[in-house]
């Protein structure tokens, strides 16, 4: 970010955040500290955001998180179906399931949650067959939806291409992941991975909060006036007579929304890509929203 070029306002509010100061209107939050064994948990408001919209839109994919990575050695299954499992046991978030209890969602956290690799040999096909076959393979399991009433909310599979080549799709609903969460979870994959590979215990200390722990402490943050002066300010900011984007399109828009869609790669310049960040500083957005 150029400093310099950034405006006031944005210069205030990073150097607020550079000497650690909050928003007045926010108070100081206290720290997150963990549950006791009786609290109920409860879901935070980005979980309940999710199972309303899995409410809205049932059986749909498109909040799946999939994730698939080529590896170039051999794998061991056994050993890599205990890194999988001790990071589920580590993770409260990934043992967790929804189900709806007097019209409200309720979590419920597993104690014991076994996620199983399942196993897929493509070895008989030539390179190029195998190449087709696990593309098709990754799309399918990007596409299978998940049942927020039943868990884990998380999939595992390993698709072998030869002996020294295998893909690992990971997928986990946006309920209890997102893509930090992925670069936790195969970060500390390859850490568990190879300390078991080598007959050592984990070398991960235990988590001292789960995910369960922050929600409580949000809801617990976020109440009475202080909620309602952030709602307050977003139902101003977004309400009224609301302007209306009228992109031309080359169909009807379906009375059912489906989700179908593509993606168009576009490499631009250099210059372009200069001038768009250039743009977007001066309407103070970021570069993807331009």
């Amino acid at each position: 970010m150029d400093f310099a070029a950034a405006s006031e306002a944005k210069r205030h509010l990073l150097e607020k955040y550079l000497r650690g100061d909050l928003d007045p209107e926010l108070g100081s939050p206290p720290g997150i500290p963990c549950r006791s064994p009786g609290a109920e948990p409860r879901l935070s408001f980005a979980q309940e955001r999710l199972w309303f919209l899995d409410q809205l839109i049932p059986g749909s994919p498109v909040f799946n998180v999939p994730m698939a990575v080529r590896l170039s050695r051999a794998i061991n299954i056994d050993t890599l179906q205990k890194a999988v499992t001790e990071i589920v046991r580590r993770h409260e978030a990934l043992r967790t399931s929804f189900i709806t209890r007097d019209g409200e969602p309720a979590p419920v956290i597993l104690q014991d949650c076994h996620t199983t690799i399942e196993v897929i040999d493509l070895t008989s096909l030539s390179a190029a067959a195998g190449e087709i076959e696990s593309r098709r393979l990754i799309e399918d399991e990007a596409r299978r939806p998940f049942d927020l009433s039943r868990g884990p909310l998380i999939r595992t599979k390993l698709i072998r291409i030869s002996a020294q080549e295998s893909i690992f799709l990971v997928t986990m609903h946006h309920i209890v992941s997102d893509g930090w969460s992925l670069l936790i979870f195969f970060k500390e994959l390859s850490i568990l991975y190879d300390a078991f590979a080598s007959g050592r215990t984990s070398p991960l200390v235990e988590l001292p909060v789960q995910y369960a722990d922050y929600a409580l402490w949000q809801r617990d943050w976020l109440r009475d006036e202080l909620i309602e002066r952030q709602l307050t300010y977003w139902k101003t900011q977004l309400g009224g007579e609301l302007p209306v984007l009228d992109l031309p399109t080359d169909r009807a828009r379906p009375p059912v929304q489906t989700f179908a869609g593509e993606r168009l790669a576009q490499t631009l310049s250099a210059e372009l890509t200069d001038a768009l960040r250039a743009l977007s500083q001066r309407g103070g957005a970021t570069l993807f929203m331009t």
